[in-house]
C-alpha cells in the first residue's frame, strides 16, 4: 500500500510518502523557512559576470539569486537559432540595474543563493504551461507509442497559439475535457502574473506556489496512492477543497486523523533516524556507509555481520544486491544531489557487475528526480549523478556541531596536552607564577585528567602547578588561562570560589 502521512505541527510541516509501510521520501516545511521553487519574482540585475556568463539577480531574499546565460536567453531567440545563441555573451542580453522576470528553479543551499531563470513554466494537474515558447511535449515516463499519440494529437488542438505544453505522467488515460479545465485555469493564472508584473517596483514576488500539501496534491497524488492522512482539521479541509476541484474520484481516499503522534503511529519517526545516519545496515548483515564532502558524495558497501552460505563470491554479490536497492532509496528518501560514487565490494565475475548495476537502475527509476548512472569506472566504482533541487535531509535535522565543525571529530587528548603545554612553557619563560587556573569545557577535562603522569611531569618540567575549572560556555578543543600567580594566592581564590 501506498499512502501519504502529513504532521502537521506549529513549527513545521512533515510530509512522508510511505511505499509498503517504507519511508521512500520525505519533506519539511517550516514556517519561517517556506520553499521558493516555483515562485516567480520581479528581479533587479545587481551583477553582470562575463567571465562566468552568469549574472546576480535582488529578488528579495538574503542572498540574490544566480541566473546563467541559457537561463537567460529569450526562449524564443533559443528555439529560432540554437548554434547562433551559444556564442551571445550575458553582456548582450543583460545590463546592471535592468528589471527582470524570473522563476526559481533551485533552493537557495549551502552558501549559495537561489538559481533562477526566464524561462517561466506554470504547473497545473495534468499539463504544465510555458507562456513563452510554442511546444508540445509529451513526459517520458509514458511509455506508450499510442497513448503519446493521443495526448499529442489533443494537446495541439487545445494549446493555445505560440504557447507551450507539457503532457505530465498522471495525464495518461485522461479526457480531452480534463485538459480543457487544466488549461483554462493555466491561463487565468497567467493573465493574472502578466497584469501583476506591471505593477510595483523590484524586488517583489510576483507569484507564490502552492504550499507542500496542496504542492503534493497537485503533484502526487494520484491513483496509485491509497490513502492520504492529514492530522489537522483546517488542513484537511483545505486540502479536501482542492482535492474536489483537480481529482474529485479521489477524495475518499484523503482521511483525517487527528493525532500529535501521527508519525509515530505510522513508524515513520524511526525511519527518519535511520535516514541521517551515517551507517545504515542491511537484513543480510551487511551495512552501507555514506558520506558528504563539498564535491560529492561517497557511499561504501561492507559484508559487515553476513557471512553467506555458500561461497565469498555468493555472498559479496547478495551483499552488492541488496546494497543496490537500500542505495537507490537513500538517495531518494535523503534527496542527496550531484556527484554520487559508489564504492561495491569487488566481484570476480563481470556478470555480477552487470547484474548489480541492472538492480540499481531499476531501483532508481522510482525516483521523481533526474538520475544517471553514468557506469563503472576502472577502480570499480560506480557514478551516479542525480539533480540537486533542494536541501538535503540531514541539513534539515541537523546542524554543524560547534566543537568539531562539521568534520565528526574533536581534538584528541594529546593534542590538547601538546597546547597546555605550550601554554606551560611561555608562562615559565615570561612570567615568575608558581601556579595557574586553566578554563576547560567539562568534556575536554575529562580526557585531560586521565592522562596523570603526563600532567605531574609538565608542572615538574615547568615549576608551575595546575589547576582546572570546568566552563561549558567553552568550545572542546578551547584552553583558556583564567587566573595565575602565587599557589597560596590561587588556592585562596578556589577555597572562596568553592565557599
Amino acid at each position: 500500500m501506498n499512502r501519504i502521512v502529513v504532521d502537521v505541527g506549529i513549527v513545521e510541516t512533515r510530509l512522508a510518502l510511505l511505499e509498503d509501510h517504507e519511508l521512500v521520501e520525505l519533506y519539511v516545511e517550516r514556517k519561517n523557512q517556506k520553499r521558493i521553487v516555483g515562485n516567480i519574482y520581479k528581479g533587479r540585475v545587481t551583477n553582470v559576470l562575463p567571465g562566468m556568463q552568469a549574472a546576480f539577480v535582488d529578488i528579495g531574499l538574503e542572498k540574490n539569486s544566480f541566473l546563467y546565460v541559457k537561463d537567460a536567453i529569450p526562449q524564443e531567440q533559443l528555439n529560432d537559432d540554437l548554434e547562433a545563441t551559444k556564442e551571445l555573451s550575458i553582456k548582450e542580453i543583460l545590463k546592471t540595474g535592468q528589471e527582470i522576470i524570473v522563476q526559481v528553479i533551485k533552493e537557495p543551499i549551502g552558501s549559495k543563493g537561489a538559481r533562477v531563470t526566464t524561462h517561466l513554466t506554470l504547473p497545473g494537474r495534468y499539463l504544465v504551461l510555458m507562456p513563452n515558447t510554442d511546444y508540445v511535449g509529451i513526459s517520458r515516463r509514458i511509455g506508450n507509442e499510442e497513448e503519446r499519440e493521443r495526448l499529442k494529437r489533443e494537446i495541439e488542438e487545445l494549446k493555445p497559439g505560440k504557447m507551450g505544453v507539457i503532457v505530465r505522467t498522471v495525464a495518461s488515460g485522461k479526457t480531452k475535457e480534463d485538459f480543457r479545465d487544466d488549461i483554462k485555469f493555466l491561463l487565468k493564472l497567467w493573465q493574472k502574473i502578466e497584469k501583476d508584473k506591471k505593477l510595483g517596483f523590484a524586488p517583489r514576488l510576483i507569484y507564490k506556489d502552492f504550499d507542500l500539501i496542496n504542492r503534493t496534491i497537485r503533484d502526487v497524488f494520484n491513483k496509485d496512492i491509497q490513502q492520504f492522512i492529514i492530522n489537522d482539521k483546517e488542513e484537511h479541509q483545505s486540502a479536501k477543497e482542492l482535492v474536489e476541484l483537480i481529482s474529485p474520484l479521489l477524495k475518499d481516499r484523503l482521511h483525517l486523523e487527528e493525532d500529535e503522534d501521527v508519525f509515530q503511529n505510522y513508524k515513520i519517526d524511526s525511519q527518519i533516524n535511520k535516514g541521517i545516519s551515517r551507517k545504515i545496515w542491511l537484513k543480510s548483515g551487511g551495512y552501507i556507509v555514506i558520506d558528504t564532502t563539498e564535491a560529492l558524495t561517497v557511499i561504501d558497501v561492507n559484508t559487515g555481520k553476513y557471512v553467506g552460505s555458500i561461497d565469498l563470491d555468493d555472498t559479496v554479490f547478495k551483499t552488492n544486491l541488496e546494497a543496490a536497492t537500500e542505495i537507490a532509496k537513500q538517495l531518494r528518501l535523503r534527496d542527496i544531489g550531484g556527484i554520487i560514487v559508489v564504492d561495491f565490494i569487488d566481484m570476480i565475475n563481470e556478470k555480477y557487475d552487470d547484474e548489480v548495476l541492472k538492480v540499481l537502475e531499476e531501483a532508481l527509476s522510482k525516483d521523481r528526480t533526474k538520475t544517471k548512472i553514468l557506469g563503472m569506472t576502472h577502480l570499480g566504482l560506480v557514478e551516479i549523478t542525480r539533480k540537486k533541487v533542494r536541501q538535503r535531509l540531514d541539513f534539515l535535522f541537523q546542524r554543524k556541531c560547534d566543537c568539531c565543525e562539521g568534520t565528526g571529530k574533536v581534538l584528541s587528548e594529546y593534542t590538547l596536552l601538546h597546547k597546555l603545554e605550550k601554554q606551560l612553557k611561555r608562562m615559565k619563560l615570561h612570567t615568575t607564577c608558581q601556579a595557574v587556573i586553566f578554563e576547560v569545557n567539562p568534556a575536554a577535562l575529562e580526557v585531560i585528567k586521565n592522562e596523570i603522569e603526563l600532567l605531574e611531569e609538565m608542572q615538574q618540567a615547568t615549576e608551575i602547578k595546575i589547576f582546572f575549572m570546568p566552563d561549558e560556555k567553552l568550545h572542546y578543543g578551547d584552553i583558556n588561562r583564567k587566573m595565575m600567580g602565587s599557589t597560596d594566592m590561587i588556592e585562596k581564590f578556589l577555597k572562596e570560589k568553592k565557599a
